[in-house]
């Protein structure tokens, strides 16, 4: 009995030793600061919500976890050793990676994994995609090259159907990125870190999945909405479409069906028989449904949604152009939103998390984000759709160094960027696929080409082919930059106090914009980035002092209102390493000010009895 019973023991713990030894090793590196939520990331379940809400497919599968990584000489051949485990989505460079490493321009970044096909995929196109990946991608399947993709922001497929095998499929991917030694848009990321510049990302740092699908399906959709006419007009990207099938689009309100068109011919023109117009007070959604149907049987069903709603300029009571939502005045009031994350970087450790900036911006009174110099996985823009949350959405810069004049109408002082054919390129083939990637989402109703003249070039040229892209919402031609007669916003950068162009000059033509104010900073012990040598526009020593300040900017925006401006950016939503310039902390622990506090003062921003329109 005693001999069989060290036996079972021996047997259960060598067990024990084994399941031990075969479960994923990680944790996060580097010892950063970290947000609440990185406690609650977990290997085996990376990020696992669906990723694209605006076209849902249930036939997939989540490819996010622990795959092995290297980092080898740019020109070295495949790796056939591996330096260990990474935490995808999570760039190299991040704590939740589980690496914490630098790449740079000499370097390829290696990943590899195996996966199993689930059997609902059998006999299915299957398609591998990825959310972002940090810059220039190439991938392999069972050792043959799937595609390669240039663009850090852009999200991309492969149909790697033919190289599908038995068994396991094996993938590789290697990427290169230069950060802010090469040509291409990389937002704030540089290889030394500073002030307002921050840690490199590099690789993959969204979501990675593969998709079964038919030999026909829904690629895509443009919705656009027009509620003047209460309409949205459909298109589709179907490939494979045979002739014979069937496309159809019916919109929902709930469960009742309130239009239907056949894509035969598209575009198609819904009739929304009474919109309920989207908008921060009442962030209405529409249900979108796509099928395609082939001898009756339905081949391939997407969902998606539509929000009715309309961004324009108009003049008031005083011939002063402003900003409008559903045809009327609204002022727009949010903070500058960096999108970084001590943990993460560019990515949100949870899907919780990624909400939660948006909930917290909304509780602290504002009704509007400028996403800046950073592009946002789907999910971000689907929160700010369901909360009614309006998005200004920038271009993120690169190839920086011409000339920068902030205040409007200086000659000599301002010049356009110079930029290489490869850059122009580079800029283009993104800034037109951010723009397509993001069209659907009715939140987004500003875009912004350029910031400060980092890398500013034709500018004319580049304002009016965003303005063709996309006439349906309004174009921020160059934010706090150098000013040119195109676009119909001119935008003031003035720190710390509120400031604007003048309305007598501008206000004619133009809606009148504060880009960018405040940089309030406050160090706060323990949730800082660094110890010391923190950067703040304006530094404070207690909170107190902060809140009084902020109110005192609040006060002067309702005067400013008045006179003429539509809309204010603050700078900013969160501490990012060392630019201690937040509401919250670099770890989301601390809310600096109270929301509620924050809401209270700027309640009268809102009051529609500041702007009187022309009728």
């Amino acid at each position: 009995m005693i001999r069989n019973s060290f036996l079972v023991l021996a047997l259960s713990l060598g067990l024990m030793s084994t399941a031990y030894a075969q479960q994923p090793q990680w944790k996060i590196a580097g010892e950063k600061i970290t947000s609440p939520w990185s406690e609650k990331v977990n290997p085996a379940e990376v990020l696992p919500e669906y990723p694209r809400p605006q076209l849902v497919r249930g036939n997939w599968k989540n490819l996010n976890g622990l795959w092995q990584y290297a980092v080898r000489e740019k020109n070295a051949a495949t790796p056939t050793s591996w330096d260990g485990k990474i935490l995808v989505p999570f760039a190299i460079e991040s704590g939740l990676s589980g690496v914490g490493r630098t790449v740079g321009k000499d370097s390829l970044l290696w990943y590899h994994t195996s996966i199993t096909l689930p059997a609902t995929m059998k006999g299915k196109k299957v398609l591998l995609h990825f959310g972002a990946v940090d810059w220039r991608t190439t991938v392999y399947v069972n050792g043959k090259e799937a595609g390669s993709h240039e663009g850090g922001f852009d999200p991309f497929s492969f149909d790697i159907t033919s190289l599908l095998k038995k068994g396991a499929q094996e993938i590789t991917i290697s990427v290169w990125d230069p950060t802010d030694e090469g040509p291409q848009p990389r937002g704030k990321q540089v290889r030394q870190p500073n002030g307002i510049w921050y840690t490199p990302v590099t690789g993959i740092w969204q979501t990675v999945w593969v998709e079964g699908v038919s030999d026909a399906y829904i690629a895509g959709t443009t919705q656009t909405p027009d509620i003047d006419r209460a309409e949205l007009t459909v298109n589709a990207d179907i490939p494979g479409r045979q002739p014979g099938d069937v496309v159809k689009v019916t919109a929902w309100d709930g469960n009742t069906q309130v239009a239907a068109g056949d894509l035969e011919a598209q575009p198609v023109q819904l009739k929304i028989p009474s919109p309920k117009l989207w908008s921060p007070e009442s962030p209405f959604l529409y249900d979108l449904r796509f099928t395609i149907t082939r001898k009756g049987k339905v081949i391939d069903e997407v969902k998606s949604y539509f929000a009715m709603r309309k961004s324009s300029i108009g003049k008031d009571n005083n011939g002063v152009q402003r900003m409008l939502l559903n045809n009327r005045f609204v002022f727009q009031f949010g903070p500058l939103d960096q999108g970084w994350w001590p943990d993460g970087l560019y990515t949100a450790p949870t899907d919780e998390a990624l909400l939660y900036d948006i909930a917290q911006t909304k509780a602290m009174g504002f009704n509007m984000i400028r996403k800046h110099i950073k592009v946002e996985p789907a999910r971000w823009y689907y929160y700010c759709d369901k909360l009614g949350m309006l998005v200004w959405q920038d271009m993120p810069s690169g190839d920086l160094g011409n000339g920068w004049e902030m205040r409007p109408g200086i000659i000599d002082r301002a010049t356009d960027k110079k930029r290489s054919a490869e850059s122009e390129a580079y800029y283009r083939k993104e800034w037109n696929a951010i723009i397509n990637t993001l069209y659907n989402f009715p939140s987004i109703i500003v875009w912004t080409p350029f910031n400060e003249a980092w890398g500013q070039f034709k500018t004319m040229d580049i304002a009016g082919w965003t303005i063709q892209k996309d006439p349906s919402r309004l174009v921020n031609t160059a934010s706090g930059g150098n000013f040119y007669p195109i676009g119909p916003i001119i935008d003031l950068h003035n720190y710390p106090e509120p400031a604007m162009p003048d309305p007598a000059v501008y206000g004619d033509k133009r809606a009148i914009v504060l880009g960018e104010y405040g940089g309030l900073g406050l160090p706060v012990e323990g949730h800082v980035w660094q110890q010391k040598d923190n950067w703040g526009y304006q530094t404070f020593k207690n909170a107190d002092d902060m809140f009084k300040r902020y109110s005192t900017f609040t006060d002067r925006l309702e005067e400013l209102i008045r006179l003429g401006l539509s809309a204010a950016v603050y700078t900013q939503t969160t501490d990012v390493e060392v630019e201690i310039n937040g509401l919250m902390t670099y770890d989301r622990k601390v809310q600096k000010v109270p929301a509620e506090k924050l809401k209270a003062v700027s309640q009268k921003l809102y009051n529609p009895a500041l702007v009187t329109l022309k009728p």
